[in-house]
């Protein structure tokens, strides 16, 4: 080999250093990014190594659906129940004087 070749190839050593670096440098930050995010990862041929769908996701995703209808119930009654306490609290005070007095007298 001659001289000349040699150091070309030791000018061009840190640029390839360099690149390879950056590449798995971004590989990194792009799997990172992805599982922060939730996405699933795949495998050198695109198929999909996470997340594995087995009984326990399945029966997890069903409690966890169950579990959001509830709370969306009892927001929608806790909100009713606010609609009523804004109505009582912008209402005008002798109307709302008038519903308690009304309330507190017997019914005939």
């Amino acid at each position: 080999m001659d001289p000349t070749k040699a150091d070309f190839i030791q000018n061009l050593f840190p640029f390839i250093a360099v690149m390879a670096s950056l590449g798995i440098g971004g590989w990194v930050l792009t799997t990172w990014i992805r599982i922060k995010n939730g996405y699933p990862l795949d495998g050198a041929w695109g198929q999909a190594i996470y997340p594995v769908k087995n009984d326990e996701m399945i029966e997890r995703v069903k409690l966890l659906s169950s579990e959001n209808a509830q709370l969306r119930a009892e927001l929608g009654s806790i909100k009713d129940r606010l609609a009523t306490v804004e109505r009582i609290v912008t209402d005008e005070g002798h109307r709302l004087t008038q519903e308690i007095e009304g309330l507190r007298s017997p019914r005939n």
